[in-house]
């Protein structure tokens, strides 16, 4: 059996989703123990105020299964997502997870191939492109890592609130990848493949790219159901992974 890489995003895990959560903690002890690394390309969780998320009760299951994932010797590698971007080295601390550029080149499986959480690529979607630069601003996260984890908290249920009011208002092809972003990133990086999440919209995309096939993988994402991308030797298959019976919903905080 050839070793297998496993890519998952979007998985905006939270208290209020516990099927969800336990059916992640689930693909860790089974499907995740037997690869040769997981990478986790943005937003695992549904918010993060700061580091001293990991000792809230709705996220230490998740923070536990990962550090039980990896002092088992599997290889995890987490991206922020637009959601999870305050994670840091708290995070790696508590998770034995590595955090990852984004973008970041992987030699994955004699193949460079190109890792990203995907919204950079969102360019006609300029109301949260500006956003994004706000809080991505290192004097923006300063200041908001410097109130109380209270008023945090505040803040970042009415970003959410603002955020689901505005996108009910786009056009879904606002918020998709803009295809000469997706060229120009991938010519920068010299690659011909490209992993993303971000829109939600699992999909394989060929194209030419100066005269060469490229390929751009989108990860699904985890509302429903699961999604993992397996990734060998002999290529790469996008899959769902279904809620089952396996105590999923079960979320015990000494997980």
């Amino acid at each position: 059996m050839p070793e297998t890489t496993l890519f998952i995003s979007d998985l905006h895990l939270c208290g209020a989703r516990p099927a969800i959560t336990g059916l992640f903690l689930d693909f860790l002890r089974r499907r995740a123990r037997a690869a040769q690394a997981l990478y986790i390309l943005g937003d695992l969780f549904e918010y993060w105020i700061g580091d001293e998320a990991v000792e809230q009760e709705e996220f230490r299951p998740v923070v536990h299964g990962l550090r039980e994932l990896t002092a088992g010797g599997t290889p995890v590698f987490v991206m922020h997502g637009n959601r999870d971007f305050l994670m840091a080295h708290d995070f790696e601390r508590a998770t034995g997870a590595r955090l990852l550029r984004d973008p970041t080149r992987l030699d994955l499986h004699g193949t460079t191939t190109l890792l990203m959480h995907g919204d950079s690529l969102c360019t006609d979607d300029t109301e949260y492109m500006a956003f994004r630069t706000q809080v991505r601003n290192p004097a923006w996260q300063k200041e908001f890592l410097a109130k109380p984890v209270a008023e945090r908290e505040r803040i970042v249920r009415d970003f959410r609130e603002i955020s689901k009011n505005s996108t009910a208002s786009k056009k879904p092809e606002i918020m998709d990848v803009n295809q000469q972003a997706v060229e120009s990133v991938m010519r920068e990086h010299g690659v011909l493949r490209l992993i993303h999440g971000h829109t939600h919209r699992p999909k394989e995309h060929v194209f030419t790219l100066d005269g060469q096939s490229a390929r751009r993988m989108v990860l699904g994402d985890w509302y429903e159901q699961g999604s993992v991308l397996s990734v060998d030797a002999r290529g790469w298959t996008l899959e769902g992974l279904p809620l089952g019976s396996n105590n999923v919903g079960r979320v015990s905080a000494d997980v």
